[in-house]
């Protein structure tokens, strides 16, 4: 009787059912933030900010740094990445892309534009799951499938940012994602548009993003936007009039290494 019941509790403990005092919180947590406005930047609040930092993850950089992080989410395609990519090219803006399985399969030409032009390709799982209802095998195969399929189709060896898909995570998904080599990228600038039949035109997308921009944004957008992509340029522009200045996610953590050395252990 004793044997059978610590299989089962093994076996609980292997899919992150069981929180005692030695397994770690499956908790999930749904990312959000305090929007950042006039120049200050988001707040997602203290707890969630020890939590990240915990597992090496961020959402938002120096708030002294007039810097702009620039990522987009690739769930599918729908038409328009080519013309983001074209724009990130005349205006030599940096940016990270999450990409799915579908969309690996689907855009493998457009995803191999993305390293060939510079910029990186980073992790939004195979299937687009919730990372949370998961076992740590199953959490651990949606990242390397995306990985080796990125691998095969662009030549980029590694793959150090994950974004969880639907912007859940808990402590334990932070925790496989970083042994599994990678850092987690939330963000702290974002607004509904991935509604392909609800898209409003470029001047919302613009006011959004401009109404929400703060020094060390991580921005979010959805590359299926149609306003995002007319948006784009004209937002780049006036940012840069602004001040800011766009970097890779690499330029981030490498500034964040160089402050804490230990990070790199």
């Amino acid at each position: 009787m004793k044997k059978s019941m610590s299989i089962c509790f093994a076996f609980l403990l292997l899919f992150g059912y069981v929180n005692s005092a030695h397994a770690i919180s499956n908790h999930p947590i749904h990312w959000g933030f305090k929007k950042g406005s006039n120049g200050q930047q988001a707040d997602a609040g203290q707890e969630y900010e020890t939590l990240l930092k915990k597992y090496g993850g961020f959402y938002k950089g120096n708030a002294k740094d007039k810097i702009l992080y620039l990522t987009f989410d690739n769930g599918y395609e729908n038409g328009y990445t080519e013309r983001i990519l074209d724009v990130l090219k005349k205006e030599k803006v940096p940016a990270t892309f999450f990409v799915t399985g579908h969309y690996l399969r689907s855009a493998p030409e457009i995803t191999k534009r993305m390293v060939n032009e510079g910029h990186i390709v980073g992790n939004h799982s195979w299937s687009h799951p919730d990372l949370t209802k998961m076992s740590v095998p199953k959490i651990k195969d949606e990242l390397n499938k995306v990985q080796k399929e990125t691998e095969r189709i662009t030549g980029q060896k590694t793959m150090q940012y994950l974004r969880p898909p639907r912007g859940i995570l808990s402590e334990r998904t932070l925790k496989v994602a970083q042994e599994a080599g990678y850092t987690h990228v939330l963000w702290s600038l974002a607004y509904k548009d991935w509604e392909v039949d609800h898209q409003k035109g470029w001047k919302y997308a613009y006011d959004h993003i401009l109404a929400q921009v703060h020094p060390g944004a991580v921005l979010l957008l959805h590359t299926v936007s149609k306003d995002n992509a007319e948006a784009l340029e004209k937002v780049i522009q006036d940012l840069k009039k602004q001040g800011y200045t766009f970097k890779s996610l690499d330029d981030f953590v490498m500034k964040e290494q160089i402050k804490n050395p230990a990070l790199t252990m």
